[in-house]
């Protein structure tokens, strides 16, 4: 069973590739390429819900992440859930949306993930311990 720090660590890689593709899909919807951003977000939906569900199932199995956090550590933790977890419940109903061509829904919940997305990043990345 992996360590609390190398769980941490694992996810702060995972968190950062998947926001380099969440931006190139950004980048694509910009210059007009809605195809390749629809693509692109279904491959970042895929990646980010089996990195909540692989990270959810190590917790199950016992492996204590936060056992060495210190008490800011765990509140810096409990920022993180506040971004992280809404972002995972959007998720789904966003890309439901994109791919029924719902655009006065979609578009929206684009902003709002996208503002979510930023808070779990700056918080998961450059605040949770990983030594």
């Amino acid at each position: 069973m992996p360590s609390g720090p190398a769980i941490i660590l694992t996810l702060k890689i995972l968190v950062s590739t998947v926001t380099v593709l969440f931006v190139v899909a950004m980048v694509a919807l910009a210059t007009g390429r809605k195809q390749l951003h629809g693509r692109l977000n279904l491959v970042f939906s895929a990646l980010t819900l089996l990195t909540v569900i692989g990270f959810e199932l190590l917790l199950r199995l016992g492996s204590d992440v936060t056992s060495r956090f210190s008490d800011e550590a765990r509140a810096a933790l409990r920022i993180h859930l506040c971004f992280s977890i809404p972002a995972a419940v959007i998720l789904p109903i966003m890309m439901f949306t994109g791919v029924k061509q719902r655009k006065s829904v979609h578009v929206p919940l684009g902003i709002l993930f996208a503002l979510l997305w930023l808070g779990t990043f700056i918080t998961g990345v450059f605040f949770l311990p990983h030594e």
